[in-house]
């Protein structure tokens, strides 16, 4: 890479490094609120019939953050990219 191309395209490195920071922080958003969802919804808790006790109990909350942060990943309910987009948004019409 010539020195002219490195300069130019160093504003859009750090564009980029941006977007992927507000898009991981809006999966990150989207996750919590799935997370939040999962356990309304019971899943991970204990059943009476076949339950793995207190062990289960103390890591069913693991089971569903890492569910909720993989559904946010691969697109969950389309949460992240509003915020993404609104995040955007702001930080653009704050430069």
């Amino acid at each position: 890479m010539d020195a002219i191309s490195a300069v130019t395209s160093a504003p859009l490195r750090a564009e980029q490094s941006k977007d992927q920071a507000l898009r991981s922080a809006a999966e990150a958003l989207e996750a919590q609120f799935l997370t939040e969802m999962l356990k309304s919804v019971g899943l991970g808790e204990a059943r009476e019939s076949f339950g793995g006790g207190v062990g289960e109990e103390q890591f069913s909350s693991f089971l569903r953050r890492e569910q909720a942060a993989e559904m946010a990943r691969t697109g969950g309910i389309g949460l992240a990219e509003s915020i993404f987009e609104a995040l955007k948004r702001r930080a653009d019409n704050a430069n």
